[in-house]
């Protein structure tokens, strides 16, 4: 009998063994990441007030501690695509579609700084930098409501990178104001962009802007970088549609019903179907779906909607 239980006991040692050490492994290759590239995140810090915890946890995140092939051979890591506005280096991979376009750079520093810049000039960040710079939570939130990835879990898989390497340690020069006045070139770069145009706001935890008179699709999708005929279908609109002045706009796909607070809604004066669902960022389909109506459905003052 006690001869069975040691060759349990070492067959158990022998399974767990390579798990135990691949563990040790994936630890040892973010804490080399963190080692090597904590600098950059500080720096990052210091000049756009992005905390560097969140830095560190995005860039073990987005490049799986220096070891994806964006990161090996285009230095990029933090998974930033080309965009219409890209003017520099670009390979093709696949991600959330087959061979979409990404940014490569001559080095890694270069990556850390544009990564800056596009979070400090992309208008749909710009609620982020109103937090406080300890705040890696609300943060990584944040960066997950503006759409930065569509992983649902993104939030929580930044948390739990910060939290289990105490990067929010980093952080704690910059809670006492020790900001540099030194501005590096990317900073400077920053500074010396465009002005944006709209105002980001947050509504069912997406980002949408309201249109100004003059706007078109095309207007709003060059400024937020969005392919105009996806902020059409966004919007639950069509091709031929002409904004008007106060329309919503959003810059992600709207949701399946609306936040929590928001369970039943009273039809109003000049409310339609289409206009509820803008103003709660719920799909059209989903609020007839709701309320089993059919789309020819016209809601009349004083009708109760299901919203969720």
């Amino acid at each position: 009998m006690r001869f069975v239980q040691v060759k349990l006991f070492i067959l158990l040692l022998l399974v767990c063994l390579p798990f135990s050490m691949m563990a040790q492994s994936y630890k040892q290759k973010n804490l080399d990441y963190i080692n090597k590239y904590k600098d950059y995140a500080i720096e990052s810090m210091n000049d756009y007030k992005i905390p560097a915890s969140i830095t560190l946890a995005q860039g073990i995140l987005e490049s799986g501690s220096g070891q994806s092939t964006l990161a090996k051979k285009g230095n990029n890591h933090f998974g930033i695509k080309c965009g219409r506005n890209w003017k520099g280096r670009k390979s093709y991979h696949d991600d959330d579609a087959r061979g979409e376009c990404f940014r490569n750079y001559r080095s890694a520093k270069e990556s850390y700084d544009d990564h800056s810049i596009f979070l400090a000039n992309g208008p749909r960040y710009a609620f982020l930098f109103d937090l406080d710079i300890t705040d890696y939570k609300g943060w990584a939130r944040g960066l997950k409501k503006a759409g930065y990835a569509t992983d649902p879990s993104y939030a929580n898989r930044l948390i739990s990178l910060i939290e289990e390497y105490e990067l929010y340690q980093y952080d704690s020069g910059a809670s006492r104001g020790w900001f540099r006045v030194r501005k590096s070139k990317a900073a400077a770069e920053a500074e010396n962009a465009p002005i944006i145009k709209h105002q980001v706001y947050l509504s069912n935890d997406l980002a949408y802007v309201v249109a100004r008179r003059g706007d078109t699709f095309k207007t709003i999708g060059k400024e937020f970088d969005i392919s105009w005929k996806k902020l059409v279908k966004y919007n639950d609109l069509h091709k031929s549609y002409t904004l008007t002045e106060g329309d919503i706009v959003y810059l992600r796909s709207k949701r399946k019903k609306a936040s929590k607070q928001y369970k039943v809604y009273t039809v109003e004066n000049g409310d339609s179907m289409h206009s509820i669902s803008q103003k709660f960022g719920i799909k059209l389909k989903n609020l007839y779906k709701m309320n089993r109506k059919d789309p020819d459905f016209v809601p009349e003052v004083g009708d109760p909607l299901r919203l969720r």
